[in-house]
């Protein structure tokens, strides 16, 4: 059994990514790093790129190729105080989802970490 469907698969991770985007549209930091007016494309990508990380589906590489996270992530400047923001917003997601303790700290352990892998600008 892989972690994705350990948490509930797909509907586990749409709650997680439903909450965090909800969390982004109003946040004045990471909204513009978002260029699409609709973040429900967004929203999508973020989701299938969370459900073949924890071994759903691979839709995400099939129709994107290889996640290149940073690359993809490059024009925009992702400073410290904006993986503070995108974590504060997970956690909002995280906790909307029925996790169990080690399951949410399994998931919040590789969020924390992208998020500071993430980081390209210093200030």
């Amino acid at each position: 059994m892989t972690f994705y469907d350990e948490i509930g698969g797909a509907d586990t991770i749409r709650t997680i990514v439903a909450r965090f985007y909800e969390g982004v549209a109003g946040d004045e930091l990471l909204r513009p790093m978002y260029p699409e007016e609709d973040l429900g494309p967004a929203e999508e990508r973020f989701f299938l790129f969370l459900c073949q990380y924890w071994g759903g589906p691979t839709t995400y590489s099939e129709t994107r190729g290889h996640p290149r996270l940073r690359m993809r992530h490059s024009p925009f400047p992702v400073t410290p105080d904006a993986a503070d923001h995108w974590l504060h917003h997970f956690r909002a997601g995280l906790d909307a989802a029925d996790l169990t303790p080690e399951q949410d700290q399994r998931f919040w352990e590789y969020v924390t970490h992208a998020a500071q892998f993430m980081v390209n600008t210093p200030v």
